[in-house]
């Protein structure tokens, strides 16, 4: 079947289709204006507050990654005035070691201004000044931002200059958590808990501590040999091999300070 063939169009229908196109691009550009009018308008009430904000955050990222170079480079400061203070400790120069340590402990990082601070206190100590190494041993271990070795040397320290004014007991409580086989500290805690136990009449728990004190292979053996002896006088063995007995003193020393 063929088709019929479409009559040719009018001049009416010519012109309707004209103005029909004409209509249709013309609402696209005042769509595309009205689109660019949003933005526009959009820029204007939220552009700078959200540009601010951008500006707000990049500034704090500059001045967090200043404040951290900052920080580091003050570190390595320290850290250097730290060593040269040390040396002058070590030469002898008491006086000099404790005045260039003094800044350092006051405003240092937590590791550099608690390693300042234990030096003075044992400045102090040297030089007689036993209560004010003593405040300083107690706050460097009453310190929680301090590293927890420093800490618990301050402990050891501390208890060790103000044993003969400390209440056995007391000591027994402020050293025990120390006073264990394979803690750093066992040897001069673990005495310092055994002479504590002696002053409350507790052979039977002092006895058995320093025969540990003594067999342990990590503890300086000045101290192994003196609890060695205080065990042998509480009648405890602590002599793993005999030959070690010849090499003891003959008397017992006080309480170690290490």
């Amino acid at each position: 079947m063929a088709l019929r063939p479409k009559p040719p169009k009018s001049d009416t229908d010519k012109k309707a289709e004209r103005d029909a196109a004409q209509q249709d691009v013309f609402l696209r550009e005042v769509d595309d204006a009205l689109r660019q009018d949003q933005m526009t308008d959009m820029f204007r009430r939220y552009g700078l507050p959200v540009f601010g904000l951008v500006a707000a955050v990049l500034l704090g990222l500059g001045g967090y990654l200043w404040w951290q170079h900052s920080q580091k480079q003050a570190a390595e400061q320290r850290g250097e005035e730290l060593v040269m203070a040390l040396d002058q400790l070590e030469a002898g120069n008491l006086a000099t070691a404790d005045k260039q340590l003094a800044p350092i402990a006051e405003d240092g990082a937590a590791a550099s201004a608690t390693a300042a601070k234990l030096a003075r206190a044992g400045i102090a100590l040297t030089q007689n000044r036993r209560e004010e190494a003593i405040r300083i041993y107690a706050e460097v271990a009453a310190d929680k931002d301090a590293p927890q070795p420093f800490r618990d040397l301050a402990t050891v320290r501390e208890v060790a200059a103000g044993f003969d004014k400390m209440k056995p007991q007391e000591v027994v409580d402020r050293l025990k958590p120390l006073a264990v086989p394979g803690n750093p500290w066992f040897g001069p805690a673990g005495e310092l808990v055994g002479i504590a136990y002696l002053e409350l009449g507790k052979e039977d728990l002092a006895g058995p501590l320093f025969a540990k004190i003594a067999r342990d292979e990590d503890t300086p053996d000045s101290l192994r040999a003196r609890t060695r002896q205080l065990a042998g006088l509480l009648g405890v063995d602590a002599i793993d091999d005999p030959k070690m007995a010849a090499g003891d003193a003959p008397d017992a020393a006080a309480p170690s300070q290490q």
